[in-house]
């Protein structure tokens, strides 16, 4: 890589659980992998007190345990790439003593001013860590560039996100800015434009002509775990509606940009944002629907509902499951219902996007057919990745009885290429530049209005009901009411077997 991308990765806090896990693993794999120059190097900044040598012995040891290649004798190597500066967030003078530090390690190591700030901090220092880099002159360009990466969530709330926004343009250009979604990461999302825009026989079929419903899931199979109190504040609406999947569903549903180039792509994405129909305060009990995890037994083991998980209101209304029905009113999607659902406690963790085709004018064999729904193309995200088409096949023997079969395709196939990690894409896209998986303001904001006329209800509506679910189960039963087709219903890609545990069908 040319030299000019030479650069120092500045993490905040970079002794908490991200970046151990996550950020510090990405960039050594991107190092080992050579998709970074040579010459660069990583300063951790927290509010803990470590030295340089401590802070490399922590994530040697965090390596060990969550990097790839760790045997490719590079290890050593990169962590003495690593460097360490204690700062308390909120004084002032620490980030003259951080900028001093960077300037001083660039001019030892010949590394120019390229600088990448990581924001892996509370969510509330976001509109404070910005401002305090800008007034000490580390948003400058002159000497090379400085982007800022923002984790999740941006804002609380249309309100907040509001006023996040227009802090961090007071200070820092919009081109700065990466607001970081790892669902963009993953290679199956990413997917999605090229299943939809290189292929003839998949794009003509895209629209309400063809399409009956989309349908997007995401799955957990873990609760709440140790962070009931972030929980608490935050919902599966906040937590995985207003960011990851509507931006699934935006690359599901957006229009072929013009080019590849980063801002053709997200024009379309926020196009898509701003055809979304909002949801009147009045039709909330209608196309939302909620639930909360109860307590149940899975596999002979006890399960705790959330109201007893450490951290949660023992009356908490917070819900663990969120449904929605809308509508995306243009020229492509007119009338064609979308459905979200995401929750915690399912059955097992799965990702999909499901495109559910409209079924032929005239149906010979309704008699002998043996699928609800004859024509899917599953796009899975995670885990097992691929895609999956089903269609209608006469059953050999006389007569024409019809059945459901598969046509699958698996990225595992692939046994020659390494499938990168999404943090590990994302970061790389950073240092290059390539903002075009990273939300734009604009998205960012329209996403929040279009949440906030249910979450504005949930909270101020008591007649909105919050349906509970035994754990390990596919959510309330009432939201199949979202579907209204009697013949319809959501897809239920996981079954559980008596004595094998879960199969997936992909």
């Amino acid at each position: 890589m040319d030299k000019k991308f030479s650069f120092t990765t500045v993490i905040f806090g970079a002794s908490g659980d991200l970046a151990k896990r996550k950020l510090i693993p990405a960039l050594y794999s991107l190092y080992v992998n050579q998709q970074v120059p040579d010459n660069f190097i990583i300063l951790g900044v927290s509010r803990t007190a470590y030295s340089d040598i401590q802070y490399r012995e922590k994530m040697k040891e965090a390596l060990i345990e969550f990097g790839e290649n760790t045997n490719s004798g590079k290890i050593d190597a990169f962590v003495e790439k690593l460097f360490y500066q204690p700062l308390n967030y909120d004084n002032r003078q620490d980030y003259f003593d951080l900028k001093e530090r960077l300037e001083n390690l660039q001019k030892e190591k010949k590394i120019p001013g390229n600088i990448v700030f990581y924001l892996s901090t509370p969510p509330k220092l976001y509109g404070e860590i910005p401002v305090h880099l800008a007034k000490v002159g580390l948003n400058n360009e002159d000497d090379g560039w400085k982007r800022l990466i923002i984790e999740k969530p941006f804002g609380y709330d249309l309100e907040s996100a509001t006023k996040l926004k227009d802090t961090l343009l007071k200070y820092w250009n919009e081109n700065q800015l990466y607001r970081i979604d790892h669902y963009l990461g993953k290679e199956t999302v990413q997917n999605l434009l090229v299943t939809r825009f290189s292929n003839g026989i998949f794009e003509p079929l895209w629209n309400s002509k063809y399409i009956h419903h989309v349908e997007v899931t995401s799955s957990e199979s873990l609760g709440v775990e140790e962070r009931g109190g972030y929980y608490e504040s935050s919902g599966a609406l906040r937590d995985m509606v207003q960011n990851h999947l509507l931006q699934v569903v935006a690359f599901t549903a957006m229009e072929p940009p013009a080019t590849l180039e980063p801002q053709a792509i997200r024009n379309e994405i926020l196009k898509v944002f701003q055809s979304l129909r909002p949801i009147k305060p009045e039709e909330v009990k209608k196309v939302a629907m909620r639930g909360q995890y109860i307590a149940s037994t899975i596999k002979n083991q006890k399960v705790a509902g959330y109201r007893e998980e450490p951290g949660v209101d023992l009356n908490s209304t917070t819900e663990t499951y969120a449904a929605l029905k809308f509508y995306i009113d243009n020229w492509r999607w007119g009338g064609i219902p979308f459905y979200i659902r995401t929750g915690k406690r399912l059955p097992t963790r799965v990702t999909e996007v499901v495109i559910h085709f409209k079924a032929t004018p005239h149906f010979l064999f309704s008699k002998q057919a043996n699928c609800s729904s004859c024509n899917q193309l599953v796009l899975r995200i995670q885990p097992d990745e691929g895609i999956l088409l089903k269609f209608g096949m006469k059953v050999p023997g006389t007569g024409f009885e019809v059945q459901n079969v598969n046509m699958d395709f698996h990225y595992s196939d692939l046994a020659h290429q390494r499938i990168p990690a999404a943090y590990e894409r994302l970061i790389y896209d950073s240092i290059k530049g390539d903002s075009t998986l990273f939300a734009r303001t604009e998205e960012v904001i329209e996403a929040w209005k279009f949440v906030m006329p249910v979450l504005d209800a949930w909270k101020n509506n008591p007649e909105i009901p919050l349906f509970g679910y035994p754990a390990g189960t596919w959510g309330p039963k009432e939201a199949d009411d979202l579907i209204e087709e009697k013949e319809m219903t959501w897809r239920y890609p996981c079954k559980n077997l008596a004595d094998d545990g879960i199969y997936c069908e992909l």
